[in-house]
């Protein structure tokens, strides 16, 4: 009987000094100062991300967009500096881009509806997929608009290496106007205004 008591009483103290530990380690996670520089660290990532996706980009703002030849699904070849003295909003996507759906959600209503008429031309090319690939995704998502095809990325590699979406907004004279990568709600909003603006 005193055999079992100790061994009971023993594991309840066993038991008790665990659960003392585990509610100090607790208390420790939650009240633990947070170093001074750790807001910096935790930015670093972003930052790296944005030096990466700057070092990336080819063609910026004020230069003049490298001209290229360009094959649409429907099988016309356009030439961007046939374009000349309209407006053109080149975009690079993949069907396979989560960024680039959300982004090609909005472009039937706030782009292409909104600017017709005018003197723009939108042109989205589709980087580094084969065509049943990309006449698949149009298909399933049934939009209406030209896609042109850049199975090699010989298009896109003038303009950069790296990171889809792009956007280039090209000016009537050939020369970029507006760069953006990735979809943001704030920043397809100034691409829109940046448009408007090069429309008057």
């Amino acid at each position: 009987m005193a055999i079992r008591r100790r061994r009971k009483r023993g594991s309840t103290i066993q038991l008790l000094l665990m659960l003392v530990l585990l509610i100090a380690i607790v208390i420790m996670i939650i009240l633990w100062p947070t170093p001074a520089g750790a807001s910096a660290a935790a930015q670093r990532p972003t930052e790296q991300a944005d030096r990466a996706i700057i070092e990336s980009t080819l063609v910026r703002a004020g230069d003049m967009a490298p001209d290229f030849r360009v094959e649409m699904l429907d099988g016309e070849r356009i030439v961007l500096s046939s374009l000349r003295g309209k407006v053109v909003l080149l975009n690079f996507w993949a069907t396979w881009c989560p960024p680039c759906r959300e982004e090609l959600s909005h472009v039937q209503a706030e782009i292409l509806d909104r600017f017709a008429g005018k003197d723009f031309v939108m042109l989205p090319v589709s980087r580094g997929e084969r065509r049943e690939t990309v006449e698949r995704f149009i298909d399933k998502t049934g939009y209406t608009f030209p896609v042109g095809l850049d199975a090699d990325q010989s298009i896109f590699r003038k303009y950069a290496t790296n990171y889809i979406p792009r956007n280039f907004l090209i000016g009537a004279d050939g020369r970029v106007i507006y760069v953006s990568v990735g979809y943001d709600e704030a920043d397809f909003g100034e691409m829109i205004r940046k448009i408007d603006e090069a429309l008057k």
